[in-house]
């Protein structure tokens, strides 16, 4: 007769799947950055095309371009922070003990995570201002500027919620401090 499966493996618990809707949250917002930097540079192309092969003139495509590229930024965020894809100056923690590894990863996550709340309240505001105003840009092609605002509240709101997940994660030992192995403290 085998062995029962662990009932952490059997059944996850709460925190797993918060986790992890988190997570699939993070990828999400990865396809979409994806999706946005590929529509630019298709409309590069065309632009491209239009001036220098059509003798053409470019309304759109700059601005479209721009925003596609801020968009992808926020949006994108959370999923570099799930994959541990940012900048990361490891000099101090690998100094540190395990003690000082996990305290300075809870701060340094917690830190980030109130700067997101900020930006994405301010984001947010911002961008309600712009939808119940009906502003639009001063050009030509005048898109209502709403669209691409909602890429800031949106983008630091998912980024907030992952520091949230891996702020979890660390406090309750599914994630290392830092990526790294070893005890936490």
């Amino acid at each position: 007769m085998t062995d029962p499966v662990p009932a952490r493996e059997a059944a996850p618990d709460m925190l797993d799947r918060l986790i992890g809707a988190v997570a699939a949250l993070s990828r999400l917002g990865g396809a979409i950055a994806v999706a946005l930097l590929l529509a630019a540079v298709l409309v590069i192309c065309q632009m491209v095309f239009v001036r220098y092969v059509l003798q053409g003139s470019a309304i759109w495509q700059h601005e479209f371009v721009t925003f596609s590229l801020i968009g992808a930024t926020f949006i994108g965020a959370p999923y570099v922070l799930l994959t541990h894809g940012h900048v990361n100056v490891d000099l101090l923690p690998i100094y540190l003990g395990p003690r000082g590894r996990f305290a300075l990863a809870l701060l340094a996550a917690l830190i980030s995570l109130v700067f997101c709340l900020i930006v994405a309240g301010y984001g947010f505001a911002f961008w309600y201002q712009a939808y119940v105003e009906d502003w639009h840009a001063q050009t030509v092609w005048r898109p209502p500027l709403w669209i691409p605002y909602f890429a800031v509240p949106l983008g630091m709101g998912l980024l907030a919620l992952q520091y949230v997940a891996d702020i979890l994660a660390l406090l309750t030992g599914r994630q290392a401090p830092f990526g790294g192995g070893g005890e936490q403290a």
